[in-house]
């Protein structure tokens, strides 16, 4: 991986992994933590970061150019066949890049990655990665259109599916169930024959992606997809500041609704969207799941000396 970088100019860099403030996300649950400026001080709150997005949008406001990193990522309420607490992540960002010309590279390295590894990998890496739009996708394995089906239509077929809502789900949360059967039904139809990019998501679930106007609008985002594993999330990043505060807020809103506690907006990384970030867009990747798939391993546990239960 730092010879693919290195070769196409990108820089390493390194973030904190304890902050003041990361991202707001309904779905993503940093770990908290305190920290002292001495002894006796009063405990300040801060949070292990779910990913190092906000510091490094920091890099590139002050002219970084490309960067990327290898790092520790936390995310609590996370643990099961793909998932342990904490995990390895690579992230990079690409300035003059959109979300299609950083698929294109997210295709150069992990073809290469999972090729070195699969006796059958030249023959796989010779077929371009398939793109699939969300809508397609839903249609395919559900045959509904997820930008267009209500709410109770989505109930209704989460139960002909055999699909029930977790405890205290909001049943009017369209893209709550749009989510949840995402994961149980739509994940396992995709990157079967070849690795697939899921693109175009509703607009609604744009997080820190720009959304693009039409009928309907979507995001500007992407997610790659090999064997029904998830490996990958991108974004054409957004860079308003306004609009950045205001996903903020509103993603809060879904936390209380959710009974879920309210998290700091980060006035580091809006001040950087103000100082103005260039034009990008970036992607994370879920290392520990790029091994497991290279090694042919069925759960993340096999790919880390110590995760949780043994930490």
């Amino acid at each position: 991986m730092r010879n693919f970088f290195d070769d196409r100019g990108v820089l390493e860099v390194e973030t904190p992994i304890l902050c003041e403030a990361g991202a707001i996300d309904e779905h993503l649950e940093p770990i908290r933590a305190e920290y002292h400026a001495h002894s006796g001080a009063k405990p300040k709150p801060h949070y292990l970061m779910t990913s190092p997005e906000h510091s490094m949008k920091r890099l590139l406001a002050v002219g970084s150019g490309p960067i990327y990193q290898i790092t520790r990522a936390f995310r609590d309420g996370e643990r099961g066949r793909l998932h342990n607490p904490e995990f390895t992540i690579l992230e990079w960002y690409r300035p003059g890049f959109d979300h299609v010309a950083l698929m294109e590279e997210v295709e150069a390295l992990l073809g290469r990655l999972l090729e070195e590894q699969d006796p059958k990998g030249p023959e796989k890496a010779a077929r371009p990665f398939a793109r699939v739009t969300y809508r397609e996708a839903f249609l395919d394995a559900l045959g509904i259109n997820p930008h267009r089906v209500s709410p109770d239509d989505l109930s209704r077929i989460a139960g002909l599916e055999g699909v029930p809502p977790p405890p205290d789900f909001d049943v009017s949360d369209r893209d709550g169930w749009l989510n949840l059967l995402l994961m149980a039904r739509v994940e396992d139809t995709l990157g079967f024959e070849r690795p697939a990019f899921l693109i175009d998501y509703p607009a609604s679930q744009a997080a820190l992606a720009k959304v693009r106007d039409g009928d309907p609008p979507v995001a500007e985002r992407f997610e790659l997809y090999v064997r029904g594993v998830e490996l990958a999330n991108g974004y054409h990043e957004l860079l308003d500041p306004r609009e950045q505060e205001r996903r903020f807020v509103a993603a809060n809103e879904k936390r209380r609704a959710a009974g879920k506690s309210q998290l700091p907006s980060d006035p580091l990384l809006i001040a950087a969207l103000e100082a103005g970030i260039p034009h990008c867009a970036g992607v994370a990747v879920g290392l520990d799941r790029v091994v497991m798939l290279a090694l042919g391993a069925e759960t993340i546990d096999e790919v880390q000396a110590f995760p949780i239960d043994r930490a």
